[in-house]
């Protein structure tokens, strides 16, 4: 069969087709790079305001709308010319050589494969949970900005990751609306026949048909694999159904199928990347399918395989503690994997789980995807400075004679995609400052450029960046409040929450214990004391989801919300529920503090705090992850200065000079934002660079 493969969009309006311009506007809607380039921006908010504020999804918005509407925005020259212009310039900048290209022209390098189990790309394909996808959507956008050449693989999600409710007892409740690709940026895969690309696996007396779809994100691509296909038995359709979801049995079928199908489907695609980069032990079994491939095409034995191609797999682990690596117990492996092990691979099951093991004659031993993912890969970092002293710790048993320093786990700190979560107003800022291209290149005059921004832009930028997220709060809660059943005067009491003009800080995250994101509850009547000092009042915005299984995540969500919904607390502190990309983007662009409590080690990297720099905010944070590299007493503070502010609020002891400069000179504080927008950690670019290099 010809193995030349063609894809079309999965848009079914063929009574608009005939209208000059929508199929640009598919061709816009369909590339993911208008979820981080904005200047499409107007056209979806006059197609559809309501829909575009609701989702910020526009394939959603072109399947929903009425001909008659698309006819009238389209009649207006100004936005043809508008839909002309950005059209031809995604085509230039798809023609034209990256950084890449300008300055590894003759680099060996080709493809990198990046496998991870979920990609936060934007709000129009809801297929992550938080930070893993977090830091797989950036790279990937990073990549796609660079010219790196990088193709993604994951799977599509018939439900995604759950949307989260609160309740008026303030107990969080979980809702798994079904992603119908038709309203997804997404395209079947096809053969040059018209055929559409599957791959299958065989698992315990059943086959498992997996259908191909690819996602444009500008330069890059990434495909996405789903077991919905009507070739499969309806228990097996749903293996792709939740991210996250079900049991240890389905977690296994969920990996097995990135890690082993997500290698056929390179291969069907005739794509043959040098390096494999397993973002987390989720997709360890890719280095399985690499070997076995490297068999096929050369008649070696599994173990030379894996030694031969072990030195183009990179594992990058995000975890702190030990307990957080996918275990699965032998007989479950043995169950899934003993065909696979000796069919395929040639090997007992036995060698198969020594792989995944620290004694391989522990019979009773979990199978460890993380070892599996160490033991295949020739590379392996950490995502901090910090992180990979852990690491290096967590990883010795496995290196029983080296020394813990000599450990082989390195470290490259997280970065994120600055053009994803810059607001338009810092992006006009950087953009006056640093010109339009200054994400593209090196950064080494970014911080004397931007701090030559006068101290009133800066203050004015900061006054209108809180006023739009006070704005966003009130219409997000009172959505939220009316969904769970708020009284009307509720309702219209949350419409005029907040002050604009009052200093406000943000914590917003996932939900565990080990975050810490009732730290600020210690002691509720003193947190109370400092919201509502009538001279120096604050304000605090929460936000964060806790696993459906994690009842422990679940309780410190409610005990937050029972606080928060006392008549006295009300004005100072609100929550927006269902926590998601669109809602952090506003955050990180609005907040003036990024408040952060982890217990220290266990914070990998966090990039959180990142975002909120590129929009001129301040850092409160323990000093863990990323922060333990970046903290400077000019960008942001430290717990430990954190409860001495408090003791200065409360009257306890003098203030000394930095915070009454803090509360009382504008001045000052624009040049501590200036001072945050020009340390930027290591850059969205680096996540990028870091593979050629």
């Amino acid at each position: 069969m010809n193995l030349k493969t063609q894809v079309e969009h999965t848009i079914g309006r063929p009574q608009l087709m005939d209208i000059d311009g929508f199929e640009a506007l598919i061709e816009l809607a369909l590339d993911m790079r208008c979820a981080w380039n904005h200047a499409a921006d107007k056209i979806w908010r006059q197609l559809d305001p309501d829909l575009w504020e609701l989702t910020h999804n526009p394939l959603g918005i072109l399947q929903t709308i009425s001909r008659d509407r698309v006819e009238k925005v389209l009649s207006d020259p100004v936005v043809r010319k508008t839909i002309d212009e950005l059209t031809n310039n995604k085509r230039q900048m798809m023609a034209a050589p990256g950084w890449f290209q300008q300055h590894y022209a003759q680099s060996p390098l080709s493809c990198v494969a990046y496998f991870s189990m979920e990609f936060m790309l934007g709000e129009a394909l809801p297929i992550y949970s938080g930070g893993l996808g977090n830091v797989a959507g950036d790279q990937l956008k990073a990549a796609s900005d660079l010219g790196v050449p990088v193709v993604g693989v994951s799977l599509l999600y018939q439900q995604g990751y759950f949307r989260q409710l609160i309740n008026r007892d303030g107990t969080q409740l979980a809702f798994y609306p079904y992603n119908e690709p038709g309203q997804l940026p997404i395209r079947p895969v096809r053969y040059a026949n018209g055929e559409w690309l599957r791959v299958n696996i065989s698992l315990p007396g059943y086959t498992v048909w997996l259908r191909a779809w690819q996602v444009q994100v500008g330069r890059a691509t990434l495909y996405l694999l789903d077991s919905n296909d009507p070739a499969n038995l309806p228990a097996h359709q749903g293996i792709t159904s939740e991210l996250y979801g079900g049991g240890l049995e389905l977690r296994l079928q969920q990996e097995m199928i990135l890690g082993i199908c997500g290698w056929q489907l390179l291969s069907a695609l005739g794509i043959k990347p040098e390096v494999c980069h397993l973002n987390e032990g989720h997709a360890a079994f890719a280095v399985l399918a690499r070997a076995r491939d490297f068999m096929q095409e050369t008649g070696k034995p599994f173990d030379v395989a894996l030694a031969a191609t072990r030195a183009g797999n990179l594992f990058t682990t995000h975890t702190a503690v030990a307990a957080g690596f996918d275990l699965f117990p032998p007989e479950l492996i043995k169950q899934y994997l003993q065909h696979y092990a000796q069919t395929i691979l040639a090997i007992s099951i036995d060698d198969l789980l020594a792989l995944g093991r620290n004694y391989p004659d522990d019979q009773a031993e979990s199978f460890n995807m993380a070892y599996l993912a160490i033991r295949g890969s020739g590379a392996v970092n950490a995502v901090s400075q910090l992180h990979g002293r852990v690491s290096r710790h967590i990883f010795q048993p496995l290196f029983p004679h080296w020394p813990k320093q000599e450990v082989p786990v390195g470290y490259v700190t997280n970065g994120v995609h600055m053009p994803s979560w810059d607001s338009p107003m810092a992006d006009e800022i950087w953009t006056e400052a640093c010109g339009k291209d200054r994400w593209m290149g090196t950064s080494e005059t970014l911080e004397q450029d931007i701090l030559h921004v006068s101290d009133s832009r800066l203050w004015g930028f900061r006054t209108a960046a809180r006023n739009s997220l006070v704005e966003y709060a009130r219409k997000r809660i009172s959505r939220h409040l009316a969904a769970a059943g708020a009284t009307p005067e509720e309702i219209e009491e949350a419409q005029h929450l907040f002050d604009p003009n009052v200093l406000t800080l943000g914590f917003a995250r996932r939900f565990a214990t080990y975050k810490r994101p009732n730290l600020l509850l210690h002691d509720p009547e003193r947190l109370l004391r400092l919201l509502s000092n009538p001279e120096r009042p604050v304000q605090l915005i929460l936000a964060g989801k806790a696993h459906p299984a994690d009842e422990a995540g679940k309780a410190l969500i409610q005990q937050w919300v029972r606080f928060i919904r006392q008549p006295r607390v009300r004005k100072h502190i609100i929550f927006l529920s269902d926590y998601d990309m669109l809602l952090t983007e506003r955050l990180v662009q609005g907040v003036d503090v990024w408040v952060n409590t982890p217990r220290r080690p266990w914070e990998a990297c966090g990039t959180s705090g990142m975002k909120v720099l590129v929009n001129g905010g301040i850092n409160l944070s323990e000093l863990d992850g990323w922060w333990a590299e970046a903290f400077s007493p000019d960008v942001g503070w430290l717990w430990e200065m954190a409860r001495n502010m408090a003791m200065i609020l409360a009257g306890m002891q003098p203030k000394p000079r930095h915070y009454t400069i803090y509360w009382n000179s504008k001045s000052s504080l624009s040049f501590i934002h200036a001072t945050a927008m020009a340390s930027h950690p290591p850059g969205w670019r680096e996540c990028g660079k870091a593979w050629p290099n």
